[in-house]
């Protein structure tokens, strides 16, 4: 994928635009703005993923792919290109010779901080060239910025939203606030939509929590976000089993299993133990009873991991099952009358630090409303669980999840400045702004776009909107730290 030529991350009815466009044009201005949202309770949009956008792409792929590759082959390769699939010489291509000449792509784009909650209808950042012989390329870009963008974007909206929903379960039921960032943990890496999905998608996740598995979405944050992992906790995970290793220890020997692993493996720390190899309650009302005074007795935590059936049953109870019975009580309810615990000073009860549960099977965010409410109802503090968010969550999704989407709302055509927008009668929610766009903070704390403005105004230090790159140079640059202290400020 890293040698695919930068050219060609686009479409091919994007390459002849240039052509399209009246003669005369000298500039093309666009913006990316989330036009809605298909989940409930979730009205704004956290930007990230821009500064990754335009050091691989705008910078990394397009100088090693084009701009350091001699312009014959640069120019052939684009043109083999488009001649096998649209016909031979179908579109000329003396811009792109013409660019290649140039060095750089004379483009500016403007963006709000990355971590910003951005309510819909906003502009999270816009795009315009500006050389005025490449007006073309503001919307040549749009295809891979697109592509590229609206995941991490997406995933770390959903991410910011469990965390809104730890917080306010824990400043409910008296939970310390300390431990929801652990709370939601990334299970998702397999189940992407390829490796770059993943990373991108998992650091989004990481903005809102700490905990994770998928590795290397640490690594995309120091590489690309200014994170060190000895100076800070990017991310974090602990040991912990999978049914492989539960099936080869056996099914008459299960309690050695843990019994062994427990004492001799993990004789101290957390580690987690996935539980419904065979039979989960039989796990939890014998085999866990068995092993209370050794667990108990332990320097560390043992995690439960129930990996089957429906999520809010096994943890909170199922009120259909008999009375009395492991399913009617669930999880929590049950280690609690094995290991008892403290309450918190709201009353609510908390496990004794040396048990726990993760639940990483199937999560979505109705599901984990459904499950803090129900331990809630039950008296129990939201710190009793953890989360796994896999992919599930993250790759049930689109870029119209939030109808992440750039449309151009300014033009130049022979020295004449044109305010542009679609309006189309049979879906006004696809409505575009028109002309230049400024963002600014109202009085009561809200982001609001003004449109149209003048060049002054969108220029302007008051504009929320500020240059991020320009002409093939990042000018802006923020770190992991800086971005979570963003997201942080903006949970409160």
């Amino acid at each position: 994928m890293n040698t695919i030529p930068a050219l060609v991350l686009t479409d091919f009815y994007k390459t002849d635009h240039r052509r399209q466009f009246p003669d005369g044009t000298t500039l093309v201005y666009s913006n990316f703005t989330p036009r809605g949202s298909r989940l409930a309770d979730v009205d704004h949009v956290v930007f990230f993923g821009l500064q990754y956008f335009v050091i691989e792409y705008l910078q990394k792929r397009f100088t090693e792919t084009f701009f350091a590759v001699p312009k014959a082959h640069a120019v052939a390769a684009y043109r083999r290109r488009l001649d096998h699939s649209l016909g031979a010489g179908a579109v000329p291509i003396d811009h792109i010779e013409q660019l290649h000449d140039l060095g750089y792509l004379p483009l500016r784009l403007k963006a709000l901080p990355e971590g910003t909650r951005v309510p819909m209808q906003v502009p999270t950042h816009t795009i315009e060239n500006t050389d005025p012989r490449f007006a073309w390329l503001t919307n040549f870009i749009e295809t891979m910025m697109s592509a590229v963008v609206w995941g991490p974007c997406t995933s770390a909206t959903i991410a910011n939203r469990y965390r809104r929903v730890f917080e306010a379960f824990a400043a409910r039921t008296g939970a310390p606030r300390e431990f929801v960032p652990w709370q939601g943990h990334d299970f998702s890496f397999r189940g992407m939509f390829g490796i770059e999905a993943a990373c991108m998608s998992g650091a989004g996740h990481l903005l809102s929590f700490t905990g994770t598995d998928t590795i290397p979405a640490i690594d995309f944050l120091e590489q690309y976000y200014g994170a060190d992992c000895t100076k800070e906790m990017i991310g974090g995970s602990v040991p912990a089993t999978e049914h492989a290793v539960m099936c080869a220890g056996g099914k008459e020997t299960e309690l050695e299993t843990y019994r062994r692993l427990l004492t001799k493996v993990y004789p101290t720390g957390i580690v987690s133990v996935v539980s419904d190899t065979w039979d989960f309650w039989r796990v939890v009302t014998d085999t866990l009873p068995a092993l209370r005074a050794e667990i108990l007795a332990r320097n560390g935590k043992l995690v439960i991991r129930p990996d089957s059936g429906d999520p809010v049953l096994i943890l909170v109870g199922d009120p259909k099952a008999p009375a009395g019975s492991p399913e009617r009580k669930g999880l929590i309810e049950l280690l609690w009358g094995i290991f008892g615990g403290t309450t918190s000073a709201k009353g609510f009860k908390m496990l004794d630090p040396h048990i726990g549960a993760i639940y990483g099977d199937s999560i979505t965010l109705e599901r984990q409303e459904a499950i803090l409410r129900g331990l809630a109802e039950k008296g129990f503090a939201s710190c009793n669980v953890v989360l796994g968010i896999g992919s599930y969550t993250y790759q049930h999704v689109t870029r119209d999840t939030f109808g992440l989407a750039m449309k151009a709302t300014f033009c130049t055509v022979n020295g004449e400045d044109r305010e542009i927008y679609k309006q189309p009668r049979t879906d006004s929610k696809k409505n575009s702004h028109r002309g230049l766009l400024t963002v600014r903070r109202a009085a009561d704390g809200a982001l609001r776009v003004h449109f149209p403005v003048t060049r002054a105004e969108e220029a302007s230090a008051d504009n929320l909107l500020q240059t991020v790159f320009e002409n093939g140079k990042l000018l802006r640059r923020q770190t992991l730290a800086g971005i979570r202290a963003v997201v942080e400020k903006e949970l409160l």
